[in-house]
């Protein structure tokens, strides 16, 4: 698998500038995330501690997780082109499904953000709603684990905010460049 790589790289060197665009896309969540948890931790005046660092780790992993789902669907698409349906409606009333294949970086823009949208929204709430009960916890050990999930809840909410809003702007105008 490598071998083809690098002989299709060695081929087509415009390859290697792809993939790099696509590497720095994904890992632009890090620095976004990283924000949300150092600003929430100074919102709720939580110190840094070994537990917020865990927080980080764990969060990191996510955010890296939810870009990678969006832009490796987006290069499917791209690579793949977009099957996409339209109905069309005749003149008695009734719809008819039309497809055709799109390869504009605007519709596979949108069509990737539609589709990803439901599975990095349920990764990211499903993790921010787990750690919850430690983020409100004041119980024995709370001291421990309100920074890690602080963090983790934090840089969620930036991390998603990115992958959903951002993200595919981002990726449409690097895009556009590309072509």
């Amino acid at each position: 698998m490598m071998r083809k790589i690098i002989e299709s790289s060695a081929r087509h060197p415009w390859v290697v500038v792809m993939v790099a665009m696509a590497v720095a896309i994904i890992f632009l969540a890090i620095p976004v995330a990283l924000s949300g948890g150092v600003f929430s931790l100074a919102l709720r005046g939580l110190p840094f501690s070994i537990s917020a660092g865990v927080g980080f780790i764990a969060l990191l992993g996510i955010a890296v997780l939810n870009s990678l789902v969006w832009v490796s669907a987006a290069e499917n698409m791209r690579t793949l082109g977009v099957d996409h349906h339209g109905a069309k409606e005749h003149g008695d009333g009734s719809h008819a499904i039309s497809s055709h294949v799109v390869s504009d970086i605007e519709t596979i823009t949108f069509e990737t953000a539609m589709t990803r949208m439901r599975p990095i929204l349920m990764t990211a709430s499903v993790a921010a709603l787990g750690f919850l009960p430690m983020a409100i916890s004041s119980g024995d050990g709370a001291e421990i684990q309100r920074p890690l999930a602080t963090v983790v809840i934090g840089g969620l909410v930036t991390s998603t905010m990115l992958t959903t809003l951002i993200l595919p702007i981002i990726y449409q105008r690097l895009g556009h460049r590309a072509e």
